[in-house]
């Protein structure tokens, strides 16, 4: 009697990130070489949650071969939560069913990993998930400091603009803040900002505070520029995290013109609907203009210009790994009762591992745990000791705070008590 070969469906959850379609294709090959029928799913779980199964495409080898140069996704994505209530969850569920999916690749970041997790145990041994993590904002707690997938090429290509602008800023003698994404941790800013040599950098991971207004960032970056004008200098590129309007009160933010708060599907604040970059520009230009200084500010945003970006050879290379590792793993027999269901795949020490979606989970919140960027470190010593930024120091030296002050138009007086809150740091590390 013939025996139809086992199907992997694989889906794309989240934001794009370069490295996608190389992820794609070494999990293809692998599982048609192992024996499998391989089905991408279209548009990550969206279909599935409405109880469609015909927006699927068969991979072959020859469909797959060539695709790990490119950017973007050839299954797209999206950001459809499965899990939002008891219906899609279980409507995800039967879709697979019908399919005959027994085994699922799923490529995602935070959310789809939780959504992977989720739909793994509910459907209670009947499928068995391998989640390959992507994200370009490098917040999964991988183990030994990997970084997700998509990192590195976002950084690459990151820092090359940030560079042109630069340029621009010396040539122009202008300043411009550029906002990158990042939604709670500070790792891309801070990497572009680094590898750059940018004026400085500003994360989240910074203040310590639950909530900050728009003006504690506006403070920074004006305390900033009127050190670089005591330098002789006029011109600078601040790179900014995104992240930040996520510990704005977001009453603050709703009287900027052009806000709009809403959230995404799984609860996050619509970061993309804020426009931050707008907003600090034209506070800190206030700023300067009740000072009765004029200066040229440039706002931009650098995100989805990032996110489609073909891969580099790091990103190829390690991807080809994952996907291989993915189905490795789903075709191997679970070591540990927590990976019975599925689990996250990653490298340690330069071998393949696998981290159950409980050891993922923050037991407080019940969600993915996000890896954000240690402000004692080494790695954030060295970035902040490289930026122009208020420091302890320029107030405590009196010739160097009078130069400040005069340069603000205030009193010495005046700018310590305006200027005291920014300057938090005192320059010692892990």
């Amino acid at each position: 009697m013939l025996t139809m070969p086992k199907r992997l469906g694989i889906l794309v959850g989240g934001g794009p990130a370069p490295g996608i379609n190389s992820a794609i294709s070494s999990a293809a090959i692998e599982a048609v070489n192992s024996g499998l029928e391989v089905v991408g799913i279209l548009d990550g779980f969206q279909h599935l949650a409405a109880g469609r199964t015909d927006m699927v495409q068969p991979l072959t080898i020859g469909d797959v071969s060539r695709i790990h140069v490119r950017g973007g996704s050839i299954l797209r994505t999206s950001r459809t939560n499965p899990t939002r209530n008891a219906e899609d969850l279980q409507r995800t569920i039967k879709s697979l069913q019908e399919l005959g999916i027994a085994y699922l690749v799923t490529i995602g970041g935070d959310d789809t990993a939780f959504s992977a997790s989720e739909v793994a145990k509910a459907a209670d041994g009947a499928l068995r998930v391998a989640h390959v993590p992507k994200t370009i904002d490098n917040d999964l707690p991988l183990p030994g400091g990997m970084p997700t997938f998509g990192f590195e090429t976002a950084r690459h290509v990151g820092t090359q603009e940030v560079l042109s602008l630069m340029e621009d800023s010396r040539t122009t003698n202008r300043w411009y803040f550029v906002v990158v994404m990042g939604r709670e941790a500070g790792h891309l800013a801070l990497g572009i900002g680094k590898s750059a040599g940018a004026s400085l950098s500003i994360i989240p991971e910074e203040f310590a505070q639950e909530q900050i207004s728009v003006w504690d960032i506006c403070r920074v970056l004006e305390g900033a520029m009127l050190k670089r004008q005591v330098m002789g200098q006029m011109h600078g590129v601040a790179v900014i995290a995104e992240g930040i309007a996520e510990k704005m009160d977001p009453e603050e933010l709703a009287q900027f013109p052009g806000v709009e708060i809403g959230q995404d599907a799984f609860g996050h604040i619509s970061l993309n609907e804020i426009p931050l970059a707008t907003i600090i520009r034209r506070g800190v230009h206030k700023k300067f203009a009740d000072r009765g200084k004029k200066l040229s500010l440039v706002d931009f945003t650098l995100g989805y210009n990032l996110r489609s970006a073909p891969p580099i050879p790091f990103d190829i290379d390690y991807t080809r790994t994952l996907g291989y590792g993915a189905i490795r793993f789903l075709l191997s027999e679970p070591e540990d009762e927590l990976l019975r269901h599925g689990g996250l795949i990653c490298l340690r020490d330069g071998q393949r591992s696998v981290m159950s979606f409980e050891e993922l989970r923050d037991p407080a919140t019940g969600k993915t745990r996000v890896r954000r960027v240690d402000c004692g470190s080494e790695h954030y010593a060295v970035a902040r000791k490289y930026m122009i930024r208020l420091e302890k120091h320029d107030l405590a030296n009196s010739e160097m705070r009078t130069k400040l002050a005069d340069a603000a138009a205030m009193s010495p007086e005046d700018f310590e008590r305006e200027f005291a809150s920014v300057v938090n740091w005192d320059g010692d590390a892990a």
